[in-house]
């Protein structure tokens, strides 16, 4: 049972570690400011703009001066919560 929990665990990993990658290819982009119909934009405005709104609309402090810093909270949190599970399994 132990196995199949670790397992489960670094799969989460995993897809944590994708999903802060995605972030920061976005956020670099957002700089570019590249094509919005590229099919390849496209897929990462559709994965993060959800979250980042969201973040927006909890946290409005994240935005002054025309700085948007919820990538980074995003980031942050998505690490507490991959830091949180993979101690927990590893005190199992």
């Amino acid at each position: 049972m132990s196995a199949l929990i670790f397992a489960i665990v670094q799969l989460i990993h995993s897809i944590i570690t994708m999903y802060i990658w995605i972030i920061i290819i976005s956020a670099v982009l957002s700089f570019v400011q590249p094509d919005p119909r590229n099919p390849i934009v496209d897929i990462l405005n559709r994965l993060t703009f959800p979250v980042f709104n969201f973040v927006r609309q909890k946290l409005p402090f994240v935005v002054f001066s025309g700085i948007d810093l919820s990538p980074i909270v995003i980031i942050f949190g998505l690490q507490f919560i991959d830091t949180l599970l993979m101690r927990s399994v590893m005190a199992i």
